[in-house]
């Protein structure tokens, strides 16, 4: 059966991806992600589902979070595709972008290994494609509410008064500090 389709190491490598990844169907001028399990879907508008996969497997690799699920992730990848919409450059770096990483070793970036996919980043860290990455996922990734509950952060204080009385000293963790290291002041 080998020259009819596909092989066994093929057939097992491919159910593997699409296990762990995501589903791809174009439709009415749009790309549709959906995760494997059916936990999350985005629509892609300008970025091509080849290329919202490399984005989303790049910002997980450039900020890996095992507590985070991909959904996340896609949410930048979504951001990116808003920003790729709304100016032509921008569409252009990512696609670009895109195509170096896959490029970068000669292997697909979707076929590399963890450690070779933080290779082939590493080797494009300088690039502007990599500090849009890193810019939107750093906005985007780490002003989520629910990416602050995984993290245990319990948002910000100020409506609260501050940290002062609201956990600043909270540090149940450690041992308490000897009374030298917190001397009084003199007004």
């Amino acid at each position: 059966m080998r020259g009819q389709g596909m092989d066994r190491r093929r057939f097992l490598g491919s159910s593997g991806q699409a296990a762990a990844g995501v589903m791809v169907m174009a439709s009415s001028g749009a790309t549709l992600m959906i995760a494997a399990d059916g936990a999350w879907a985005m629509a892609l508008k300008t970025l091509d589902g080849h290329q919202g996969q490399v984005l989303l497997g790049a910002v997980r690799t450039m900020y890996p979070h095992a507590a985070l699920s991909d959904r996340y992730y896609a949410q930048v990848v979504e951001a990116l595709d808003q920003d790729a919409g709304a100016d032509a450059a921008t569409a252009e770096l990512l696609k670009s972008g895109v195509a170096d990483l896959d490029q970068a070793i000669p292997v697909p970036w979707l076929d590399l290994s963890e450690g070779h996919r933080e290779q082939a980043l590493r080797s494009i860290e300088a690039t502007p494609f990599f500090q849009a990455l890193r810019g939107k996922t750093v906005t985007t990734l780490y002003n989520n509410e629910r990416v602050w509950q995984a993290f245990g952060y319990e948002g910000p204080s100020f409506d609260d008064g501050g940290y002062l009385d609201r956990g600043f000293d909270d540090l149940a963790w450690l041992p308490e500090p000897p009374e030298e290291a917190s001397p009084t002041m003199e007004l």
